[in-house]
């Protein structure tokens, strides 16, 4: 039988030193089932906080006063820009299923569930790792659910804030022809504005993730320099699909995407010179 090593400051439950598989699949059990609970618990917030959840948060980005229309509309009258005042905009959204509106209320509250429960779900994860963890490793990740949760509400708040307008404010106003107006399906800009502020959010773990495999030897900053060249053109290539295509929007998205690598860069840096010394004091 399989078995998995526990610390022994690391014990909850199990009095043995070592817990079978049969345990551990216990032990996942109940860390996803408080998971789960943690989203069902925002999930109902975001159901009875219908008002705030959709017209002061979801829906705010398609008005002209959101805080980050206004300050693009005060850029560009700095820079004689008038491209980027949505003074004049009223993107139009419309309904065309019977139950359109009630399912895009579930799911928008399940998504919101989700985003908001993500601290506790990184809180369950590592304490599920945190077993097979020898003492030294688990002083140097207690700051894991932290970091971790900082990065990925940047990334959210960065793509409501700044990628979310942009694109919306571009796509909103695009015609093929001043003969045909758009009309939005409701389902089309909530898909929007959900799935892409999970997913720069979840871009945004990029560092956590390049920790790790620096940290399992896959990755090594040596490898991060090599290919920095082409990661600059794949986050242009990103910002140009994401973003109005004029430069300053461009560059607005992708400073903070270049930022981030340069932070995995030094992160991976770091763990890989601890790696080398740690190697070279066993071999004395």
């Amino acid at each position: 039988m399989f078995r998995f090593r526990r610390n022994k400051k690391a014990k909850e439950d199990t009095p043995d030193a070592e817990m079978s598989f049969w345990d551990h699949l216990e032990a996942l059990r109940w860390h996803l089932i408080r998971s789960v609970i943690a989203i069902l618990v925002f999930t109902t917030l975001g159901l009875i906080f219908k008002d705030f959840l959709f017209d002061t948060i979801i829906l705010a980005p398609k008005r002209s006063d959101f805080i980050t229309n206004r300050i693009l509309c005060w850029l560009g009258q700095k820079i004689n820009i008038d491209y980027f005042c949505v003074n004049d905009f009223n993107l139009k959204l419309i309904n065309t299923e019977m139950a359109g509106q009630f399912t895009t209320y579930m799911n928008v509250s399940i998504v919101a569930g989700l985003i908001l429960a993500i601290p506790f779900i990184l809180w369950e994860i590592w304490k599920f790792i945190k077993p097979a963890l020898k003492e030294k490793e688990i002083r140097y990740s207690k700051s894991f659910v932290l970091v971790t949760s900082v990065l990925f509400f940047s990334g959210v708040l960065f793509a409501y804030f700044v990628v979310v307008p942009m694109m919306v404010n571009f796509l909103g106003k695009y015609k093929v022809s001043e003969s045909v107006d758009n009309y939005i399906n409701l389902g089309s800009y909530i898909g929007t504005v959900t799935n892409l502020t999970f997913a720069v959010g979840c871009i945004f773990e990029f560092p956590v993730l390049v920790y790790f495999l620096t940290k399992v030897g896959i990755l090594n900053p040596a490898f991060l320099r090599k290919y920095r060249r082409h990661i600059i053109v794949l986050i242009l290539i990103i910002a140009a699909i994401i973003t109005p295509p004029d430069m300053f929007s461009q560059i607005l998205v992708s400073i903070p995407l270049y930022g981030l690598y340069e932070m995995s860069i030094y992160i991976s840096q770091r763990i890989y010179n601890k790696r080398k010394r740690e190697e070279e004091a066993v071999d004395r």
